[in-house]
């Protein structure tokens, strides 16, 4: 597998505190990364390492095989969007588009024509000639995301790219963003889990500085793995028909408890733990019939655990306070 962005064992400290300890981490190419962790576990720090803005003290940092960051070699091929990007609110969004692609290698036909781009695809382009001043913030943020977009950049990194948008115009972007998957390689870090378990295909957690978990978003959430199921708060479990019909599988029924089932809207949860090679699609068609069989309501289901609930399991319940 070709990585675009890989670390290995890098450290950096502000003082005596350790913002980095020994991550290692390896992004594939063509992927929509997630970047997941706590506050204060590295995560912006470990974005201004490898666009240049932070030295790191140990470690090796390699970006798109070119090694660490190097502002000639790596001309046009990354884009990044600080968390906090501040604007020039006196240009309009077409100017400094332009401006930027320029300044990644773009001839200036190719740039005009870059912003367009951009400012479609991040559905702006009725406000190309706004200055930016005059703009929303959530139109500011769409803008900033486009920054990081043009000049063609082969890697793309993006720090809370979909703050301050409101649900339509931040499903509108998720749209947008997973429409570059296989082009690009994108590594999104957000606290909006949701949204991420959405648009990535590939999530890396990190707390401490460290590494906690990386992989495909499936085998971190174990849809490969798990089934869930939601339920009435009464049912009774056919468990010999279940052991029968899928041997191998194991099966927990959590009821919801007394004073949460007397509420509307509790479930009991049954938990389908699926064995390594089983087609979970099959799997699942069987509990169904089986359980609309003995007369349950299904009232929903889902594969594997939440990247929340990953989340959760993966990091620690406190960390430092961030630094950078």
């Amino acid at each position: 597998m070709k990585h675009a962005l890989r670390l290995d064992r890098v450290d950096k400290k502000f003082g005596r505190h350790v913002a980095l300890d020994g991550l290692s981490l390896a992004i594939p190419e063509g992927s929509i990364c997630g970047l997941v962790g706590p506050n204060g576990a590295g995560k912006t720090t470990a974005f201004s390492v490898v666009s240049g803005y932070l030295q790191p003290d140990a470690g090796v940092v390699d970006i798109l095989g070119q090694g660490e960051f190097d502002p000639y070699a790596l001309k046009g091929r990354l884009g990044v969007l600080p968390q906090d990007a501040v604007l020039p609110d006196r240009h309009t969004p077409r100017e400094l588009l332009t401006h930027l692609a320029r300044l990644q290698g773009s001839s200036r036909r190719e740039a005009r024509k870059d912003a367009e781009a951009q400012l479609e695809r991040v559905d702006l382009a009725d406000r190309a000639n706004a200055r930016i001043h005059t703009l929303s913030h959530g139109m500011q943020r769409r803008v900033a995301v486009a920054s990081a977009l043009v000049g063609a950049p082969d890697l793309v990194l993006l720090d809370e790219p979909l703050s301050g948008l409101d649900p339509r115009q931040a499903g509108s972007l998720r749209d947008a963003l997973a429409e570059l998957r296989g082009i690009k390689t994108l590594v999104i870090s957000s606290h909006n889990l949701a949204e991420l378990e959405r648009v990535c295909d590939y999530v890396v957690l990190i707390d401490h500085g460290q590494l906690a978990e990386q992989g495909p978003i499936e085998e971190v959430t174990g849809r490969h793995e798990v089934v869930l199921w939601s339920l009435p708060p009464s049912s009774v479990l056919p468990e010999e028909a279940l052991r029968v019909a899928l041997p191998g599988h194991t099966f927990e029924l959590k009821s919801p408890a007394l004073d949460e089932a007397s509420m509307t809207g509790a479930e009991a949860q049954l938990v389908q733990h699926i064995p390594a090679g089983t087609d979970v699609d099959v799997a699942t068609l069987t509990v169904t019939r089986i359980l609309t069989e003995a007369l349950i309501p299904i009232r929903s289901l889902s594969r594997g655990q939440s990247l929340e609930r990953a989340f959760f399991d993966s990091t620690s319940s406190s960390s430092p306070n961030e630094v950078l």
